[in-house]
Formats: C-alpha cells, sequence, structure tokens
C-alpha cells in the first residue's frame, strides 16, 4: 500500500528563521521547558545532530505513548527545511513502519513566515491505515507549533 500523504501548511506572525531556530534547531532543549505537561526531555542517542542522528523523546506521564524515536533526515539552515522519520515509538507505530515529515518555512511580505509540513505515514504491510489513525497525534503537532509561536511573540528577542 502506498504511504498516506498529509499536506498542511500553518501562518505565524513570527520570522521564519526564529521559527526555524526555536521549533527545529534547539527543540530538544526548549520544548520541554515550554511544554513539560506534554514532553519530559528530549536527548540525542546516536550521532551529533546532523542527518542520521537519533534523538529519543520522553513523553510526560498520562499519554498512551511513552517515548518517541525521531531519525533526523536533512537539516538544511539556509533554505530553513528540515526532515526527520519517527522510527520507534510504542503504540503509534502499530499500524505503520514509520512516519516522514518535511518542514519547511519561509517568509512572508508581512514580516511573519509560513509553513508547509508534509507527513507521509508508511504503512506496514497488509495494514489498512485511515486519516482518522493519526488525527490525535497531528493536532497534538499543532499545539505544539502555537506554543512555540506563543512564546517567541511573548518575547521578541528570543532566537533572534
Amino acid at each position: 500500500m502506498n504511504a498516506l500523504t498529509f499536506t498542511e501548511e500553518f501562518a505565524s506572525p513570527v520570522q521564519a528563521g526564529r521559527m526555524f531556530k526555536a521549533l527545529i534547531l534547539d527543540a530538544p532543549n526548549l520544548i520541554p521547558k515550554l511544554m513539560p505537561q506534554a514532553i519530559k526531555n528530549v536527548q540525542l542517542v546516536e550521532g551529533n545532530g546532523g542527518p542520521g542522528s537519533i534523538q529519543e523523546i520522553t513523553v510526560a506521564e498520562g499519554d498512551h505513548i511513552k517515548h518517541l524515536k525521531h531519525r533526523i533526515d536533512a537539516i538544511d539552515k539556509e533554505n530553513l527545511k528540515y526532515s526527520y522519520a519517527v522510527i520507534e515509538g510504542d503504540d503509534l507505530l502499530e499500524k505503520v513502519d514509520s512516519i516522514s515529515h518535511e518542514i519547511k518555512f519561509e517568509p512572508t511580505e508581512n514580516g511573519g513566515s509560513k509553513a508547509k509540513n508534509v507527513s507521509k505515514y508508511h504503512p506496514k504491510p497488509g495494514v489498512d491505515i485511515k486519516e482518522d489513525d493519526f488525527k490525535a497525534a497531528r493536532e497534538k503537532a499543532m499545539g505544539l507549533f502555537k506554543v512555540v509561536e506563543a512564546y517567541l511573540v511573548a518575547n521578541p528577542g528570543a532566537y533572534a
């Protein structure tokens, strides 16, 4: 079966470079500070933080997912693009082999930015997946985007 693909676009009043720095480059430090009720920590378990590196995310108690592992596939600081794959994660990967994401930030005319996220869910052989199977995870990702955005709006000097 082919991958189930979702494309989502988000607008933000925050400059593209600041969003990229905060949400992508410094996420292992920033996200647990902003969302300790959701993310306990993010740590590098393999590599140097560049492509091929593996990050492990420990989720706060109360969520059905306890940990995730991301493999960083590409970081393009000049073009504000980031690609990674979720390669491990409790029951999140019960129906899929992996979930790949490509995120790109672009400046907008008003000084803000737009982000485009393409997610591909690669099903396990013989498994039928539907959009509703991953709706909650996609909503959590949007919530994370909004929390970082709110932090950057409230702290205009951060990640400048």
